[in-house]
């Protein structure tokens, strides 16, 4: 599995991003499952990535929590979540998406 973090330079939610996502992984018994965490900080290489806002998550090269129509960029992204809007991902949606991907 190949995973990657995608953040915007001083991302307020990059931390809490990769906090869940190390916790999901640990929960799942994919302690040795390493992910890479990607600075993006232009339109270009924000294209390139596929990064729709950060922080963004790949899996095996796959927005985890693509929207139809999000353009990339450098904003922040919000994610819809049981308790609303935030801005990462809750550790039981990424442990769902993880295991959609195994």
């Amino acid at each position: 599995m190949k995973l990657d973090l995608l953040i915007v330079p001083g991302c307020p939610n990059a931390g809490i991003a990769a906090d869940r996502l190390r916790h999901a992984l640990d929960e799942l018994g994919l302690h040795d499952v390493v992910f890479r965490t990607h600075s993006v900080t232009d339109h270009t290489s924000a294209e390139a990535a596929r990064c729709t806002g950060s922080p963004t998550i790949l899996i095996n090269g796959q927005d985890a929590f693509e929207e139809p129509g999000r353009a990339p960029g450098l904003s922040c992204r919000l994610y819809r979540t049981p308790d609303g809007l935030a801005g990462a991902p809750t550790a039981d949606q990424l442990r769902q998406a993880l295991t959609s991907a195994l």
